[in-house]
């Protein structure tokens, strides 16, 4: 699959439009700068108060829009002139005054300044309105004419006219928003129904927005997606807007007396609404409107409804017209003859009663496409997109028109879902297409990963480029930090906690303390549904962030969730979140704390609670493979480049893996490639495995920790569950070779050969793609971890998991070291492989494993040690090399020695020391290992009787000692040691005194 190189992320990352990602499309064009030019009086009597402004201000903010015009105020043409040439109007505004021939040679001659914004005159009186309403067509410069009669919401109208204007085809084509046009040719009429309709379409959209439990920012993009409101004066103009937006038609708003062909057609509105009906597919809602009510009867003729523009209560008629025939209101569900039998009112009310109501309410709405209009009012236009092609003469019956509705509401509402994270709901926490959340506030930095792995996924087809398996995520549940700090403030539990340095009296009074109300019962109705065991994970602020990770510095704890008892399993996992919370107050943590430079105060922990991947065999619950990988190899082999990255995989659940043990590894682009001996695979192979003990439903986890539902199990059990067919190969004595599967006798070697070399699953070619990814759409190099279910999943294929996704720091300065050359018996140590980069200063300390005292069996008690001597440099403020045999910080103490990152937080550089029968294997992958690689700590491994690295146990053996123990010496050297790491060649020197050049 080499062609996996070549696809982009951009190319396939094309998410389907959401109803949110169509509104952050809609009003691309905003009216932000407006330029007002008043006559000197007006400037007077109004911009010179300051009333204007905050009048303008507030109609604005009574309908709690979010953007607001700046207006800019100039008194004459040359002014004007001067102001347009120093910055970019959207609007210009000018206001007629006594004469009216200065304001229209005015908007001529800043119209030849710029013609490209759009000009409006604002009459102050009705008086003037006849000589503009006659000339009104011969001023090319002047977009239209309006009449300020003292209220300001003219200017919200204005403003709103222009920007609906120049948004409505840009708009309709991105976002299918509607179209109510207005047909009026008197200034003064639509002077009063543009700020009513905008007033009357805001409110109402507002009204439909906080109906739904949503965010602002969502709330804000839905407010674009109200209906246009499209002015025009002519017969001519109403046709041409029509047979261009006839799809989008919300409503027509029209007087029954204006121009056609240039004439004035006492005829031209009652034409234009019958043209209306015969170009639609589906009836929309009319309005005439006319002083003369005997037309009110010409109305009903043809199915208009009728406002009197005499009307005293002309602003309630136009509200009570768009608030019940235009979708805005509840959804009044009718019987053939037009009577109400059920009101929705809200979209959720809407789609339960469409259940309900028989099928003749579903035929009288059908007929009318009255569910689409509603439903575009709400700015559901995904469901309406898909109901608008289909009429109900397409249904063979009611029924089936109901069974397609509910279909599409179902479709829409899991599409909404799918990849983003969605509030607490029982009936669906059990899924793997989104995150659910418990609790808002900050998801934590292993909660962000989830979010983001949850969004990448659902939004490629990753079916198409890797078909033969299955990608996704555990069904994941996160507690938002917010229920943190609820949890401190409602125990009264700040001054105990961070004046208290003692974990056990912490954790004691965490575990007796109450979590929130609301989250309880949350996590009571989870445990109801969700069956299976659970894995409770940190997900602090700090935790993978790209300043700074904390690496396996916090619990997380696994329950089998198995216990007949709903009450137990509710308690146990209650018990597990507040055991996470009190885990940012044990040694390691505060020591890391200490040791990256940050407070404790200002970490917050959220929870992530989510589904193990895996299934039971024998009482052992496990996944068939778990492992970890990363984009960026410091160890690189053959021709294998550091870019290729490395994957590490073992069988059985991944602590294996991240604690360091012995486990497979191999790179994704060259899985075939095993530059490893063959005694060697067969002697580092692994040997046992982890998996939950699901014959303890009564796990305590209080008093066992963290691994008290976890048991060690030989290897050999797994073979027993019938999980190594693909896992394994047989070592072959007489020809000293490995033979997948495990069909013949002989030691197992777990190398995953079935998979890697004959790719009876696309792991490598999953992992390599899945790298490459998410390092470019992260901008850092990344670490993943996963889990693998060999057992046949949806579509009948095995599942890839992404259980984790972090940035992988590598501070390397580009500084070139020259390692020149140095007197032999200067050299303390020189090493070929390793990583770091760059010069340290400063540093006499060197702890070291005595290698004359070492013994493998004690390596337990050695972490011990070290542990005791760190503490005292770190009380000193002093750095230091560590040197030891084997692997550090691993779980497994026969492969190098067990410490945790805190027992050696003041190490700047880490040796790996060869010895006889001790292997020689680095840490990558491991929790302990990611945090070497972001702190650049240096990390170098020299093997046993090398010919060309060493390390000088005389010379550190002759300098001063500090404090010698059973199995570790500390020693400081009298003057500051050499230290140059070269990050380009991998190598390291550290050395006596300066670096020479002398041969």
């Amino acid at each position: 699959m080499d062609n996996l190189d070549s696809i982009s992320l951009s190319s396939i990352y094309k998410r389907k439009k959401s109803d949110r990602d169509i509104f952050e499309e809609l009003m691309p064009t905003k009216v932000k700068e407006v330029l007002l030019v008043p006559t000197l009086y007006d400037s007077y009597s109004i911009v010179r108060e300051g009333q204007f402004t905050d009048k303008i201000f507030g109609e604005f903010l009574q309908l709690n829009l979010y953007t607001y015009p700046r207006f800019t105020s100039v008194n004459s043409e040359e002014d004007a002139l001067k102001m347009m040439k120093e910055r970019d109007f959207d609007l210009v505004i000018i206001m007629v005054g006594v004469d009216k021939d200065i304001p229209v040679k005015m908007a001529d001659v800043i119209h030849d300044a710029n013609s490209q914004v759009p000009i409006l005159l604002l009459v102050n009186n009705n008086g003037d309105l006849r000589y503009f309403q006659e000339a009104a067509n011969q001023f090319e410069s002047i977009d239209r004419v309006f009449v300020w009669n003292g209220n300001s919401n003219v200017f919200l109208a204005m403003v709103k006219y222009i920007e609906d204007k120049k948004n409505i085809e840009a708009d309709i084509n991105n976002g299918n928003v509607r179209m109510l046009l207005l047909v009026e040719d008197s200034i003064q009429y639509y002077s009063r129904y543009l700020p009513m309709l905008y007033t009357n379409i805001m409110t109402q959209t507002q009204n439909l927005v906080q109906d739904e439990s949503t965010d602002d920012l969502h709330m804000i993009l839905k407010m674009r997606a109200r209906p246009k409101v499209i002015l025009v004066s002519t017969y001519e103009e109403a046709i041409e807007m029509l047979n261009k937006y006839r799809d989008y038609l919300l409503s027509v708003i029209s007087d029954v007396r204006f121009t056609r062909n240039g004439v004035d057609d006492p005829e031209a509105g009652i034409e234009l609404l019958k043209y209306v009906k015969q170009i639609l597919r589906f009836p929309v809602p009319f309005l005439l409107q006319s002083h003369d009510v005997n037309n009110a009867s010409r109305a009903r003729e043809i199915g208009a409804e009728f406002i009197n523009k005499n009307s005293e209560s002309l602003s309630m008629d136009i509200h009570n017209f768009i608030y019940k025939r235009l979708g805005f209101g509840s959804f009044v569900f009718k019987d053939m003859a037009g009577n109400p039998i059920m009101v929705a009112r809200n979209l959720q009310e809407f789609q339960e009663m469409f259940k309900l109501i028989p099928d003749e309410a579903l035929s009288y709405h059908g007929k009318r496409n009255s569910f689409s209009t509603w439903l575009m009012a709400r700015g559901e236009i995904n469901i309406a997109e898909q109901l608008l092609p289909y009429r109900f003469e397409d249904f063979n019956s009611a029924e089936e028109l109901r069974n397609f509705c509910l279909d599409v509401f179902e479709k829409v509402r899991v599409k909404k879902m799918r990849g983003r994270i969605i509030n607490f709901d029982s009936a669906i926490v059990d899924s793997d297409h989104y995150i659910v959340r418990m609790g808002k506030g900050s998801l934590g930095g292993k909660g962000r990963g989830m979010a983001f792995m949850s969004n990448f996924i659902e939004n490629i087809d990753f079916k198409k480029i890797i078909p033969n398996i299955n990608i996704r995520i555990p069904a994941t549940a996160v507690i938002g930090a917010i229920e943190f700090d609820k949890f401190l403030e409602l125990n009264n539990l700040y001054e105990e906690i961070y004046c208290n340095n003692d974990y056990e009296h912490i954790k004691s009074i965490f575990l007796e303390s109450h979590l929130s109300e609301g989250l309880k019962a949350k996590l009571f109705r989870y445990v109801e549904v969700m069956h299976g065991p659970l894995a409770v994970r940190s997900s602090g602020l700090f935790e993978d962030s790209l300043l700074q990770p904390f690496s396996g510095v916090y619990s997380t704890y696994l329950l089998p969730n198995n216990h007949p008892d709903k009450y137990v399993r509710y308690q146990q996992l209650i018990n597990a979140v507040k055991l996470v919370y009190a885990s940012i107050f044990t040694e390691s943590a505060i020591s890391y704390f200490d040791a990256v430079n940050y407070k404790i105060e200002e970490e917050k922990m959220a929870v992530i609670i989510q589904k193990v991947v895996g299934h039971e065999h024998n009482k052992r619950f496990y996944p068939s493979i778990s492992g970890v990988a990363q984009s960026y190899n410091y160890y690189p082999v053959a021709h294998m480049k550091p870019e290729d990255g490395f994957a590490v995989a073992a069988v059985g659940l991944g602590m294996y893996v991240v604690g360091g043990e012995q486990a497979f590894r191999f790179c994704p682009k060259y899985p075939m490639i095993n530059p490893t001996l063959v005694r060697d695979q067969v002697r580092d192979s692994q040997k046992e495995f982890y998996a939950l003990d699901m014959s303890q439903p009564n796990v305590n986890i209080v008093s066992n920790g963290e691994d008290a539902a976890i048991k060690k199990f030989k290897i050999k059990e797994a073979e027993n569950d019938g999980l190594l067919q693909h896992c394994a190969s047989v070592y072959d004595f007489e020809n000293d070779d490995l033979v997948p599967g495990i069909s013949m006798k002989g030691p197992r070697v777990i190398d995953f050969a079935n998979i890697l070399k004959y790719n009876y699953i696309p792991l490598a070619d999953t992992l390599r793609f899945l790298l490459r990814l998410f390092r470019e759409a992260m901008g850092s190099p990344v670490e993943m971890e996963y889990a693998v279910d060999l057992e046949k999943g949806s579509d009948g294929l095995p599942t890839f998991h992404l259980l984790q996704i972090k940035p992988l720091i590598r501070r390397e300065e580009t500084l070139s070291i020259d390692l020149g050359q140095v007197e032999q018996d200067k050299v303390m140590l020189f090493a070929k492989q390793g990583m770091g980069n760059g010069e340290i200063l400063g540093i006499r300390d060197v702890i070291f494993v005595n290698p004359e005292t070492f013994d493998k069996m004690s390596t337990k008690e050695i972490a011990r040690e070290i542990h005791q001597m760190n503490k005292k440099l770190d009380a000193a403020d002093k750095d230091y090399i560590l040197i030891g045999p084997g692997r550090w910080g691993t779980k497994d103490p026969f492969t190098g020695i067990p410490v945790v990152w805190s027992q050696i937080s003041r190490a700047r550089i880490i040796v790996e020391m060869g010895l006889p029968e001790f292997p020689l294997d680095g840490s990558l992958g491991s929790h302990f290992f990611h945090n070497v690689t972001s702190m650049n700590v240096g990390y170098f491994s020299v093997k046993h009787a090398s010919q060309d690295e060493k390390i000088n146990i005389d010379m550190l053996n002759e300098q001063p000692v500090i404090e010698v123990l059973k199995y570790v010496k500390h020693v400081r050297f009298d003057q500051d040691l050499s230290i140059l790491m070269d990050g380009r060649n991998r190598q390291a020197l550290i050395s006596l005194g300066e670096p020479s050049d002398e041969k």
